[in-house]
């Protein structure tokens, strides 16, 4: 299989499937100097681990990882930083009945038609799993960035349920389960919730992640946009199916006028009147919040019978029992904030490259 890696300065390669023994990243291009831990990467991938709510799967996995390389003395080597994370509470015999069948919805079946060939344990390599390594990697592009560029996110909608942006606090994202920054939609949403997993279905959502103080000039005119890139990094998230940025597809119902960033001198310095342009334009950062949303699909393994085949082409139904995310989009918050740091810092490192400073 190809194509495990991604960025060009700042590099990540993954490997690893959901139900082996670990999963792990190799992350190249990190400067030297840079003051790295365990505990620099261990605090955001606690955010993104499984079993800290009720709402999300109960596998239990400590996400523990360690450092294998690319460290010295507690400061990175400018070396590649070998991550490694140990799977501890995979189930593989509850997928042992369906081994032969293909979730709808999941990657099975394309994946058998490619390689002839697939991990059914968890879904193998295309497992969501896999993303515990991005929220690593992202906490490295997250020193290489520095903090005066802050990366959020939040939940913005779950299924049919939207926030009232009016009411968007980023001090209320932290205090519910579900990234929210709207208290009340988080309180409704809980309900909803329950009734979603008691019908033995799942629910999508849509993410907003917004990083702010970023430079202008980050990006390149032609095929280094950066939004190309930040959208290319959130479509590869498991289960996203949509990408936009800034007013996105609602840019569409704008007229010209309504939709143009007016511009006036403050102080000496450009200040932009509105941010449709999601802090891109040109493909190259304005210094305005970038702010990109995706959208993730239902999860595809529930408990409701599903019609499928199975590898001899016999017609059957399917059942995927086990432990999953009845709503992926929970826990994609923090794996689209890992995403959006890795992209900004491969492009601050290109842009250093060519243009100084």
């Amino acid at each position: 299989m190809s194509d495990n890696s991604f960025g060009t300065l700042f590099r990540v390669t993954s490997w690893g499937e959901s139900h082996g023994p670990a999963i792990g990243c190799v992350v190249d291009g990190t400067p030297p100097g840079l003051s790295l831990s365990e505990k620099d990467i261990q605090v955001w991938l606690d955010k993104r681990k499984p079993g800290t709510s009720r709402f999300v799967t109960q596998r239990r996995e400590p996400d523990q990882v360690a450092i294998l390389s690319g460290v010295f003395e507690g400061k990175t080597t400018g070396t590649p930083i070998s991550l490694l994370i140990q799977n501890e509470d995979a189930r593989s015999k509850d997928y042992s009945a369906i081994k032969d069948k293909f979730r709808p919805g999941h990657a099975d079946y394309t994946y058998w038609k490619k390689y002839g060939f697939r991990d059914y344990r968890g879904g193998g390599r295309p497992s969501a799993r896999e993303t515990a390594v991005r929220v690593a990697a992202g906490a490295i592009a997250r020193k290489i960035l520095g903090s005066r560029i802050k990366i959020r996110g939040a939940m913005i909608q779950m299924g049919t349920e939207r926030i009232d942006r009016t009411k968007w606090r980023w001090s209320e994202v932290h205090k519910n389960p579900f990234w929210c920054p709207d208290s009340a939609a988080a309180s409704h949403w809980e309900s909803y919730f329950d009734q979603v997993r008691k019908n033995g279905s799942s629910v999508g959502a849509i993410i907003e992640i917004v990083a702010s103080g970023a430079p202008p000039g980050l990006g390149a005119p032609i095929y280094g946009k950066l939004d190309v890139d930040l959208a290319g990094a959130m479509m590869g998230i498991n289960a996203v199916k949509g990408v936009e940025i800034g007013a996105g597809f609602g840019a569409a119902e704008l007229s010209g006028a309504e939709n143009a960033d007016e511009m006036r001198m403050r102080d000496g310095a450009v200040e932009f009147q509105s941010n449709h342009a999601g802090g891109i334009l040109g493909g190259i950062s304005t210094g305005q919040d970038i702010v990109v949303r995706f959208a993730v699909k239902p999860t595809s393994s529930i408990l409701t019978p599903r019609k499928t085949v199975d590898k001899r082409g016999r017609d059957t139904t399917i059942i995927t029992k086990g432990r999953h995310d009845p709503c992926v989009g929970i826990r994609a918050v923090p794996v689209g904030e890992s995403m959006m740091a890795c992209v900004l810092a491969d492009h601050f490192l290109r842009h250093r490259g060519q243009c100084g400073g």
